[in-house]
Order: structure tokens, then C-alpha cells, then sequence
């Protein structure tokens, strides 16, 4: 009878004990998992508080070249309103044949959602474009490729990488101007979607208007120009087309980097919060440790 019941006894202590220490393992983080813990947080922290301060070098930069850029921008849009009469940004009446979007992103992220509402305005207009229009998209920066490459792949006719490590220049708006004009795709309306910067926290996903050679032709208003013949008309549309592209980069390049900075500025706070809720579980867990063995101590000592 002795015998069974201390080996029954023995049992019931090894069943509680590995009970305790499943539990420990499922619900409890050691001190190791803790200080391991506290130390990669910390050291993201470093990493955005870094990428605020180069976002807001290059913020302050982007804002004085926007000041400059905006009169491209808008000479070429006087133009488009005044053959076409005076109407909202956006809001004028589109042929249902050939369009092409033009998306200004860039390829670099954490900057919250920049690129993301190009992305999803997209998508709305090529869900709900009639059925006899047929829309081609040409992206500039990979962020719009890659959000956009599994729901419309196949309308993509061009992609511009490597967009955002450096200030955008007028060179390369010709060649976003070039690359839409050797496309191949005969369109008869174009549509530019960017970021229209309007503070330091908000910004306006936007639309700018871009017309063919042809279809500015057909513009009755265009009479109200005198002396312009066909090759004077086609060497506007092409250097308008790369006025627009480059207002809309520094307007998106501008958006972008105030966003990524208040989006590290944000990452950097949770950070901290979380760094101080860490070190407490941290402390707790540590002090509870220390009495543990304070406890296992004096009783070895008492049994002793």
C-alpha cells in the first residue's frame, strides 16, 4: 500500500510539473524572450527615427522645388481648359473610346497610403469604365505595377522603375512623355492620377486631363490661338504631355515624402510605447523570478 501510493504520489508531482511548465511555455515569455524583444523594438525605433529625419531632409528639399514645378503644371493645364472650355479638374467629358492612365508612384513604400489610393482609384475607373472603352495603364514606379499587376495586368503597357531614390527631373518626364507616346496605343484621352500635396499631413489623390495631337485639333476653341499650324500644335502636345508628368512627380514626390514622414514620426511613438510596456513585463518578470528562488531557498533552508 506504501509502495502504490508513492507511486502515486510521484506521478501526481511529475503531472504537475510538466503541466506547469507546458503552461509556462505557452502563456509566460522567459526574461531571454523579453530582453530579445525589448532589443529588436529598440533597434527599430533607431531605424525610424533615421528614416524621419532623411524624409524630412528630403521633404523640405521636395516643397522649395514644388513651388517652381507648379507653373509647368499649370501652363500646359490653361491650355487644355481653354480649348475645352472652364471645367473641374477631372470632370471633363470623356470619349468612350481609347484611354490611357498614366500612375505616378514610385517604387520605395512605408509611407502610408500614398501609393495605395492611386491603386485603389484605379481600380474604381476600370471597374466601372462601359463596356466599349478599352484603357491601357502605363506606371511610373513599381509601387503601382505590383498592386496593380494582379487584377490588370494585361492592360499595363509600360512601367518606369527605379522612381524615387532621387528628386524628380524634367528628364525624366520626357521620358515618361516619350515612353507614352511610343507606346503604340492610339488614345484618345489621357488621364494623369497622382498626389496633389496639400499640407504637411494631407495630401489629394488627383486627376490631370492630357489630350493626342488629334483630338486637340478637334477642339473648336482652339481658333482662339492665331498662327498655329500642325507642326507648332504637335511640338506643344508632346513638351505639354512632359510639363504635366512633371508636375504631377513633384507634386507625388512631395506628398510622398511628408507622408513617409509622419508615418515614421507615428512608427517611431508606437515604438516607444511599446518599449516601456516591455521593460515593465520585463521588470515584473524579473523581480518574479528573484522571489522564486528567494522562496525556494529559504524553504530548502526551513526542510534542512
Amino acid at each position: 500500500f506504501l509502495e502504490g501510493s508513492e507511486m502515486i504520489g510521484s506521478r501526481a508531482i511529475s503531472l504537475v510539473a510538466s503541466s506547469l511548465v507546458g503552461e509556462q511555455q505557452r502563456g509566460f515569455a522567459t526574461l531571454k524572450d523579453i530582453s530579445i524583444r525589448l532589443k529588436s523594438v529598440k533597434n527599430i525605433q533607431k531605424i525610424t527615427k533615421s528614416m524621419k529625419m532623411v524624409a524630412a531632409a528630403k521633404y523640405a528639399r521636395a516643397e522649395r522645388d514644388l513651388k517652381g514645378a507648379r507653373s509647368y503644371g499649370l501652363g500646359a493645364k490653361a491650355f487644355y481648359d481653354n480649348i475645352q472650355g472652364e471645367v473641374e479638374e477631372g470632370k471633363a467629358a470623356s470619349p468612350k473610346g481609347k484611354e490611357v492612365l498614366v500612375l505616378i508612384t514610385s517604387d520605395r513604400g512605408l509611407c502610408g497610403a500614398v501609393h495605395s489610393s492611386i491603386a485603389k482609384e484605379t481600380k474604381l475607373i476600370m471597374a466601372n469604365k462601359p463596356a466599349d472603352q478599352e484603357i491601357k495603364i502605363v506606371c511610373v514606379g513599381d509601387k503601382s505595377r505590383g498592386a496593380l499587376q494582379r487584377f490588370v495586368g494585361k492592360d499595363i503597357i509600360a512601367v518606369g522603375n527605379e522612381i524615387g531614390r532621387a528628386p524628380p527631373t524634367f528628364e525624366d518626364a520626357a521620358i515618361v512623355a516619350q515612353a507614352v507616346i511610343d507606346s503604340g496605343f492610339e488614345f484618345e484621352k489621357g488621364t494623369i492620377i497622382y498626389n496633389y500635396f496639400k499640407s504637411v499631413v494631407a495630401y489629394k489623390t488627383s486627376k490631370l486631363d492630357i489630350l493626342p495631337l488629334e483630338a486637340i485639333k478637334a477642339q473648336a476653341n482652339l481658333t482662339t490661338y492665331d498662327s498655329v499650324d500642325d507642326d507648332v500644335l504637335q511640338s506643344y502636345s508632346e513638351y505639354s504631355l512632359a510639363q504635366l508628368v512633371y508636375y504631377a512627380m513633384k507634386e507625388s514626390a512631395t506628398s510622398e515624402q511628408s507622408s513617409r514622414m509622419t508615418a515614421m514620426d507615428g512608427a517611431s511613438k508606437n515604438a516607444g510605447e511599446m518599449i516601456d510596456r516591455l521593460t515593465l513585463a520585463f521588470n515584473r518578470t524579473r523581480q518574479a523570478v528573484i522571489t522564486r528562488e528567494l522562496i525556494e531557498i529559504i524553504s530548502g533552508a526551513a526542510c534542512v
